[in-house]
């Protein structure tokens, strides 16, 4: 009973992991937050585009250029 009391403690964070990711599979929210994940992540990249114009544009040119 120690053993499974030890497993349950040091492996806590990995069980509710696996709880909360069942629970979106199930019930089909994981398309939010990848929505979520995807709004997050545009803003970001715009915020760089704002600040590193400059830098950004020869970044994107030579991404063109190598296609």
């Amino acid at each position: 009973m120690k053993d499974n009391d030890n497993f349950f403690i040091k492996n806590l964070g990995a069980i509710i992991g696996v709880i909360i990711a069942l629970i979106l599979a199930c019930t089909n929210l994981y398309r939010v937050v990848i929505a979520i994940i995807a709004v997050i992540a545009g803003a970001k990249i715009g915020k760089y585009f704002q600040y590193n114009k400059e830098e950004a544009k020869d970044k994107m040119k030579k991404v063109i250029d190598n296609l």
